[in-house]
């Protein structure tokens, strides 16, 4: 399988609750990005895997985007590939931070662009058990907050796209079923508003830019990584010839 090898870094974002690297001293137990960062750098790539505020929100995490930027490129363009509400860090990164010059293009993976109904019933829901725990041990839930339906609109309106960056997506969906329990109260939550999803996020919300690809598979396997009862089943392929084909259509468009 031939990598190809782009002249700007790639940014690999994180999503809510997400990470770079797990590692224990010089040991990486896991990547968010399972093995992408590490096949497109044997190809030459240079890659930048950021680590943002776990549940703050968009308008935060873009901050601590651009300062992660000016350190690691400073000056450079890069092309962002990101998961989930990275995605929405990122155009409010583009759009609002003054970065259009400098990043080339985005590709937005299983991102709730117009919210997801699974965060509305959360708020609902969840948030008047849980809020005690995390007002405790110091964790904002502004990020639960800026991912409903409600919030997206708004930030839809406010956060216009930048001419010359490239926008591109992907979406998930798959039909659970008794041996995906993991799945099965997101997914039907957003099914019943929004029909074929990821269980998380619709495929209609995560539709954006001048084209999206529609992959099987869930939310986490968006990213190559498979939760416990999934690898047991061989459930979803791995990734890396998808991720591949998104590098090889921005060398198509010129970036190579």
């Amino acid at each position: 399988m031939k990598i190809p090898k782009l002249p700007s870094a790639i940014v690999l974002v994180h999503g809510l609750f997400g990470y770079d690297h797990l590692r224990i001293g010089p040991w990486t137990l896991l990547s968010y990005f399972t093995g992408i960062a590490e096949a497109f750098q044997a190809a030459g790539n240079r890659v930048l895997v950021p680590r943002l505020s776990p549940t703050k929100g968009i308008a935060f995490r873009a901050e601590q985007l651009k300062a992660f930027l000016d350190r690691e490129a400073p000056g450079e363009t890069v092309h962002i590939i990101a998961h989930s509400m990275g995605g929405l860090d990122a155009r409010y990164l583009i759009s609002r931070l003054g970065m259009g010059g400098r990043v080339l293009s985005l590709t937005t993976l299983g991102t709730p662009h117009r919210g997801t109904p699974f965060a509305d019933w959360g708020i609902r829901c969840v948030e008047p058990l849980v809020a005690p725990i995390f007002d405790l041990v110091g964790l904002s839930r502004q990020a639960f907050h800026d991912l409903t339906t409600a919030s997206c609109r708004a930030f839809n309106e406010q956060v216009a796209d930048v001419p010359g960056v490239r926008y591109f997506s992907v979406a998930g969906q798959f039909t659970p079923d008794w041996l995906t329990p993991e799945w099965q109260l997101s997914h039907s939550i957003v099914a019943q508003t929004e029909g074929a999803n990821d269980g998380l996020v619709s495929v209609m919300s995560a539709r954006y830019g001048e084209d999206c690809q529609v992959w099987e598979g869930d939310h986490a396997s968006l990213v190559n990584r498979t939760l416990p009862m999934a690898i047991a089943r061989g459930r979803w392929p791995d990734r890396l010839g998808q991720y591949v084909a998104l590098l090889a259509r921005l060398a198509d468009a010129g970036f190579a």
